[in-house]
């Protein structure tokens, strides 16, 4: 219904009904409709952890791609509250919330693995983790709003590609 009538058009008797659950037991879980986004996005974001957890190591194989591959997949079958968190539904916060959780796991992980391989990075984990971020969101909207024209495979790689080689390299230049 969001995605189809936008977020503020939305309300919460139209969502219990769609539910098929009575305004008194969404109150009773729900603060609101903000309330109830949120959760969506933790929930979300609790599943997606559990994912990369499951993939992610801090050994010295290398950048893999896995972690991307993880996300896309995720992104896939999960793609219509992907694409209420990403369009920036409920005057952003969603957006925010989702991206400042991955943020903070991935300035976790640079930092982690900067130490366990004796390392300094280049620039603030704090930077890199949010550089990620924009381009993990970007993509992923791109992505799923124009109907996966990549494979998650393939989004994988060329998300592992970027983070490897940078830009300059990806766009053909030596």
């Amino acid at each position: 219904m969001v995605l189809d009538n936008g977020y503020h058009t939305v309300t919460i008797e139209e969502l219990t009904e769609r539910a098929d659950v009575g305004r008194t037991t969404f109150y009773a879980h729900y603060k609101d409709k903000e309330d109830l986004l949120a959760h969506l996005v933790t929930e979300l974001a609790e599943e997606l952890r559990n994912r990369i957890d499951e993939v992610q190591t801090l050994d010295s194989v290398g950048f893999t791609g896995d972690v991307f591959r993880q996300v896309f997949q995720h992104a896939l079958e999960e793609r219509e509250l992907y694409l209420l968190i990403l369009r920036g539904e409920g005057d952003g916060r969603a957006l925010r919330q989702f991206i400042d959780g991955y943020c903070r796991r991935s300035e976790k992980t640079y930092r982690a693995r900067a130490e366990k391989l004796g390392v300094e990075p280049r620039l603030p984990a704090e930077l890199l983790a949010r550089s990620v971020a924009g381009e993990l969101s970007s993509l992923l909207f791109w992505w799923l709003e124009n109907d996966q024209p990549y494979s998650v495979e393939e989004m994988s790689t060329m998300m592992r590609d970027l983070g490897r080689h940078g830009r300059f390299w990806c766009a053909g230049f030596s």
